[in-house]
């Protein structure tokens, strides 16, 4: 980030997390499916697909760190596991996440059906807002960093747009990366999507940082903790869906074990 960023210097602990707007968030991002979305999920349900290929049951739990007003992460995760935390930091959000549990709304159908393109996904007996409510329960209240200090293991994992985006911090991007992976059993498979060369975004009138990071950075941080990874950068320039960015990249791996 450029040093005359007015969200230059701000550490996650100094940001507004209670002023995000949803609503706003998902008129901009979520209404309609962007083609940089429909890639990301796509890759995502096959990394998903590839990797629980042939296996007998559902594993035990799955986590989506700083959900957010994003259901389709979790929605990847539907089939492979009985379980998933919607962790969320922000009240707004988690107020967001609760509204959705009775059955989710309509703009989320157009990114099942990107993942119904794979039959796991398309079975006649697996209903998705049913599903959804049953593995998700409620959201759970608390912060990326607070997976460092608790026991709790989960066996599948997703991170969408989470720690280059509550900080201006290298450190606190890193220390956000190891966090979410030393959450995660040996062995459990994981996608991480980050936006790159952030300069901040707004959400209604607030603004909040970034950390400028590229796919050198991301595959750096993710070394310690994970194998298997497969980067993907997509920088389409018709698909940039705001100014301040050049582009997203995904990772899929698993944790080391």
């Amino acid at each position: 980030m450029t040093s005359g960023s007015p969200t230059a210097d701000v550490k996650n602990a100094d940001v507004p997390w209670d002023a995000f707007d949803p609503e706003e968030y998902i008129k901009r991002n979520y209404i309609a499916i962007q083609p940089v979305d429909r890639e990301i999920l796509s890759r995502v349900r096959d990394h998903f697909r590839d990797h629980f290929r042939g296996a007998a049951d559902r594993v035990r739990t799955g986590i989506d760190v700083g959900a957010g007003p994003n259901l389709y992460p979790a929605l990847a995760m539907l089939p492979w596991c009985d379980r998933i935390t919607l962790l969320e930091r922000s009240a707004a959000n988690l107020g967001y996440l609760e509204s959705q549990l009775p059955g989710y709304d309509a703009n989320w159908d157009q990114f099942w059906d990107v993942l119904r393109e794979r039959p796991e996904y398309a079975d006649p007996g697996l209903d998705p807002r049913k599903r959804f409510a049953e593995a998700v329960g409620k959201p759970v209240a608390g912060s990326l960093f607070d997976l460092c200090g608790g026991d709790e293991r989960w066996d599948l994992g997703t991170m969408f747009f989470v720690a280059e985006s509550i900080t201006a911090s290298l450190q606190e991007f890193r220390d956000g990366v190891g966090c979410f992976l030393r959450s995660l059993n040996p062995g459990a498979p994981f996608a991480a999507a980050f936006m790159e060369h952030s300069e901040g975004y707004s959400v209604g009138a607030e603004k909040f940082p970034a950390r400028d990071i590229d796919s050198a950075e991301v595959t750096r941080v993710l070394a310690d903790y994970a194998e298997g990874v497969r980067i993907h950068r997509m920088a389409n320039p018709k698909h940039l869906v705001r100014t301040g960015y050049t582009g997203m990249i995904l990772a899929c791996g698993r944790r080391k074990g």
